[in-house]
């Protein structure tokens, strides 16, 4: 059974960090990813790994977003810094078993998908 799931969300000031994490199992993917939504806006694209650990990030968190894999765990990160009350919303771990070259910044390149981590950054 194919599952993702993700863990490190919470509650930070803003100009904290977290740093989400997402196992996935059942299979190796080959491409991952984290998506995230805020309440009343669509779900949108933070942060990709391809399986040679190339990385793509959406314009609004370059610079403060990092994200790795472990491929050894089958694990994907996102290291989030400098933190803004506007990166609240639940994140979204992503996976694929396609390798992906360059990594895809829809959710439509992605055939696997976790529960959601919650991340409030109050001001």
């Amino acid at each position: 059974q194919v599952q993702l799931v993700e863990s490190g969300g919470g509650l930070v000031q803003a100009g904290g960090s977290l740093r989400l994490s997402c196992v996935a199992s059942g299979r190796t993917f080959a491409t991952m990813g984290w998506f995230r939504q805020a309440p009343g806006k669509e779900r949108e694209f933070v942060a990709g790994i391809s399986w040679s650990y190339s990385t793509t990030y959406a314009d609004s968190v370059k610079g403060r977003f990092t994200i790795s894999r472990d491929n050894a765990r089958n694990t994907v990160y996102l290291q989030m810094y400098s933190l803004k009350p506007e990166d609240t919303a639940v994140y979204f771990c992503a996976a694929d078993i396609r390798p992906h070259t360059p990594v895809p910044m829809t959710s439509r390149g992605f055939g696997s998908w976790g529960q959601g981590t919650q991340v409030t950054v109050s001001a």
